[in-house]
């Protein structure tokens, strides 16, 4: 893999939340890409290394095919992008995390993406009577039949995290299952730092097939310990 060596090209989508940053933060810090691209709505606010590092590309996922030349010449492409319904309504919902991701998938395959790491959820059944869960479920089956040579889905549970904007209720549920993980630290919920590093890492160890699905517990051990640059 390219990324091993310090070198190849990886591009970013759904930089600007949560996963997305800590992601962000993950490959600039370690340089494990020669050029690294966020594309998204609207610019990132970075300063000193970070900014300077970070390519970034604006699009409007509305008419996403006018902006074919982003996705091309990137060997690895991370996908935290999503919404919630309560922020975007339910077709809202269903266009940013199934319709874009799906087409953000097809134009990075042809423009030579090699592997797509795509965040999803715990619970993710395209057969699921639960909007949230069958719509990561339909975009994993998507995102599968584009034909990348390799595809990573990460599955995690409750992300914690501390979030920009205010979810109250989020926020309380985060609290208690800070203090269920001291308990059970890999069944209900998972740092986003420790899924960046899972991302990460998918790519810089052997692939386990064409497509691997690494549910929560997974996550937790893949992000443990990240190996280091130019080692497999």
């Amino acid at each position: 893999m390219a990324a091993a060596g310090g070198g190849g090209s990886c591009f970013v989508l759904g930089a600007s939340g949560e996963t997305g940053r800590a992601l962000l933060r993950e490959l600039l810090s370690r340089r494990l890409f020669a050029r690294v691209t966020a594309i998204g709505r609207r610019r990132l606010s970075l300063s000193g290394e970070s900014a300077a590092a970070l390519e970034q590309v604006v699009v409007d996922f509305e008419r996403l095919s006018d902006h074919a030349a982003a996705f091309q010449g990137h060997d690895v492409g991370f996908c935290c992008l999503g919404t919630t319904r309560a922020k975007a309504g339910v077709a809202g919902f269903i266009r940013v995390d199934r319709d874009y991701v799906a087409q953000a998938a097809e134009l990075a395959r042809a423009g030579g993406c090699k592997h797509f790491i795509l965040q999803s959820s715990q619970g993710a059944n395209e057969h699921s009577r639960f909007l949230y869960l069958r719509v990561k479920g339909e975009v994993e089956n998507l995102v599968q039949a584009v034909g990348f040579d390799r595809c990573t889905i990460l599955r995690p549970a409750v992300l914690l995290c501390a979030r920009q904007e205010s979810r109250p209720a989020e926020w309380i549920a985060q609290q208690f299952l800070s203090l269920v993980a001291r308990v059970f630290p890999t069944a209900y919920s998972v740092p986003v730092e420790t899924v960046a590093r899972a991302m990460v890492a998918s790519v810089l160890k052997p692939g386990g097939g064409k497509v691997e699905v690494l549910e929560n517990k997974a996550i937790h051990e893949l992000g443990k310990a990240v190996p280091q640059q130019g080692t497999e």
